[in-house]
């Protein structure tokens, strides 16, 4: 080993008090020292600036060691490199005369490597548990911040977060002096001034659950992100702090992250009153109800109804417009695609398809503003005014109750008997079903969902296991073979056989993670994994099973009219919605022409008839764009817990 031992260490001081004790402390002009090549220390130049200004404001505390230059006009420092490099800075921002006078000690030659070698090594670095404590004393002594910052070179900030790390619970405290505690651990605690919190959080968690990111969200879990909040972002820190409202802020954050709301209700409460502007103008639209609710899931939207909307005939100049953009769109559309197409130069070509685009875009905002919603869908449904994502006020209008939507649709069969029954089967084609190919596709994905969404409830995935031995054991009275508990698990892995895209799904990507955090954690040994499962607690054994079944279920079907595994997508209230988007490539390219556009007539109207003069794969594309944001599903991937609850709708009324 290299260590130097305390008698060598002892050994070396005597030898550089011998050689020094002779020599009296000198003064020497700045501009004569320089550092000599014998001073043992040769890094440790990052915090000149730091030194220098605290030199600047209390003085040089500890003398420099040096030894006379061969020159005879200079002194060659061989201790206090460091001092050294910070008074030079002093003199070159000119706080410091080049003739200041250095107190220095002058050591003989022969002893230099010594002397710079006993300082060094003799010298034990304060702890920086020490240093928080000694900021908290000098703070305790009356002194300002801004003061404690300048004396030692510092931003106010620095001394802030050292007085944040000294207010944490003396036992981590001491433990992070015995190296159990890691400083990022510690300043994630100190997100808190809680020492009960604090400790509770770090020694009531399992040692893999201890990252500095865990413990922050062990901390804030109840408090509100303002960063990554949507309805914080709508309502806005500064209003809802002139609102009386509690903020946490997290000194150790070094951009604008960090600020955790402490009061949800009263965020919630500013979020209404903001919103009730808005809710008053859709009120005057004549709904029959309107709601504000600052929050709401995709799954509680998904538990209404909605009304269709009726397109009105054109006025004169919409009518007009129409056609002038219709015109010059087909013109484009023709010389595109005439048999000299080819000819067409890349720029130009590129000029039209863009001039086509924004021709259409204009043809669909006019067509937008022309579907409007009946009187009788006015009286029943309602509307919701809320926040999306992205902290904007978003209205979903149409919205129908089960009551409501069984009313309407009443209403909807009394005027289609009164009207002629075989008129109105002549405007509802149906589209072909889906194929066996694309059926597997979706229900790969539904698979996969549904893998990921049990792992998140370990209950139902006990449910499941113990349902699967009562079959064999209760139900049917089975043996089980040679082992005594005759449970098999084979994880379905091989979801990408059916659907390419899966293995990129988010789905299977947090499943493989949360698989691979477990492996990591978890001893190979059957022996050891047994020791290790019976010493955890109840609860992650839950989590690991849930994991486990997870992994095992398979639910794949070459059918649309057939989804298995529907009471176990119930019980987990799976909403493909997070999961899965319609896509070109996922769906409509693999549907026919018709039945794509029974799905675009179902998210966007309005488009349809201009969709259905497109070529199969230009339309699988701008089926994809249209349907972004608007939550269509096709049938085999909708919300198992609606399905089983909806009433069966007569003829086309249950299709998209």
């Amino acid at each position: 080993m290299n260590t130097v031992t305390h008698q060598e260490t002892q050994a070396m001081h005597a030898v550089a008090t011998a050689a020094v004790a002779a020599h009296e402390l000198l003064l020497i002009p700045l501009s004569q020292l320089r550092p000599s090549s014998r001073n043992v220390r040769t890094s440790g130049g990052a915090s000149i600036p730091e030194l220098a200004s605290s030199i600047a404001r209390v003085g040089l505390l500890q003398n420099l060691t040096v030894t006379a230059a061969s020159d005879g006009g200079h002194y060659e420092v061989v201790a206090g490199k460091r001092r050294l490099a910070a008074l030079k800075l002093l003199a070159k921002r000119r706080k410091l005369d080049k003739t200041h006078d250095v107190p220095c000690l002058l050591v003989p030659d022969a002893s230099a490597r010594t002397v710079s070698l006993t300082e060094n090594v003799q010298r034990e670095a304060m702890h920086p548990a020490e240093q928080f404590e000694a900021f908290a004393a000098l703070v305790a002594e009356g002194r300002p911040i801004e003061d404690i910052a300048a004396d030692f070179g510092v931003t106010p900030l620095v001394v802030q977060r050292r007085l944040k790390l000294a207010n944490v619970s003396p036992r981590l405290l001491a433990d992070y002096r015995a190296d159990a505690v890691t400083l990022d651990q510690l300043m994630a605690l100190a997100i808190t001034d809680d020492h009960t919190a604090q400790e509770a959080a770090f020694y009531e968690s399992p040692q893999w659950q201890r990252s500095p990111q865990a413990l922050r969200e062990h901390l804030t879990e109840r408090e509100i992100d303002a960063t990554r909040d949507a309805l914080a972002r709508f309502v806005g820190i500064e209003a809802y702090e002139a609102a009386g409202g509690g903020l946490r802020r997290d000194l150790f954050s070094d951009d604008t992250r960090g600020v955790f709301l402490t009061d949800a209700s009263l965020l919630d409460s500013l979020a209404r009153d903001k919103l009730a502007t808005t809710a008053d103008s859709v009120r005057a639209e004549g709904w029959a109800w309107v709601e504000t609710v600052p929050r709401i899931t995709s799954a509680e939207l998904h538990g209404f109804q909605h009304a269709r909307r009726n397109r009105r005939t054109p006025n004169k100049t919409e009518a007009k417009r129409i056609v002038k953009l219709q015109s010059r769109q087909q013109a484009i559309d023709d010389r595109l695609n005439a048999d000299d197409a080819e000819d067409i130069a890349e720029e130009e070509a590129s000029t039209l398809y863009e001039e086509s685009d924004k021709l259409g875009a204009e043809i669909d905002t006019i067509e937008q503003s022309l579907l409007v919603f009946a009187p009788e869908t006015l009286a029943v449904a309602g509307a919701i005014v809320t926040v999306d994502h992205a902290g904007e006020v978003i209205t979903h209008r149409g919205l129908l109750r089960e009551a409501e939507a069984k009313a309407l649709r009443a209403q909807e069969r009394q005027g289609t008997q009164a009207g002629g029954d075989d008129e109105g089967e002549a405007q509802q084609p149906t589209a072909p079903g889906i194929s066996e190919k694309l059926a597997r596709r979706l229900s790969a994905h539904r698979t996969a969902a549904l893998q990921a969404e049990l792992a998140r409830h370990p209950q139902v995935a006990l449910a499941a296991v113990v349902h699967r031995l009562a079959l064999r054991v209760v139900v049917d009275s089975f043996g089980s073979g040679d082992s005594p508990i005759n449970i098999s698990a084979s994880p379905q892995d091989g979801l990408d056989a059916f659907a390419p895209d899966v293995a990129q799904s988010p789905a299977l990507i947090g499943l493989r993670e949360v698989r691979q955090a477990w492996a990591a954690r978890l001893p190979s040994d059957p022996d050891a994994l047994f020791a290790e499962l019976l010493a955890l607690p109840q609860q992650e054994v839950l989590s690991l099973l849930a994991v486990c079944v997870s992994t095992t279920v398979g639910a794949v079907t070459p059918r649309e009219d057939t989804l298995p595994a529907t009471a176990l997508a119930q019980a987990v209230g799976l909403d493909m919605h997070p999961w899965w988007t319609p896509t070109a490539e996922g769906y409509f390219a693999h549907v026919s022409k018709a039945k794509a556009i029974e799905a675009v007539q179902v998210f966007a109207p309005e488009h349809a008839a201009r969709l259905a003069k497109l070529k199969k794969n230009d339309l699988a594309s701008e089926a994809e764009r249209l349907a972004v944001g608007t939550g269509w599903l096709p049938v085999m991937l909708r919300a198992a817990v609606q399905e089983a609850q909806a009433e069966t709708l007569p003829d086309t009324e249950a299709s998209e």
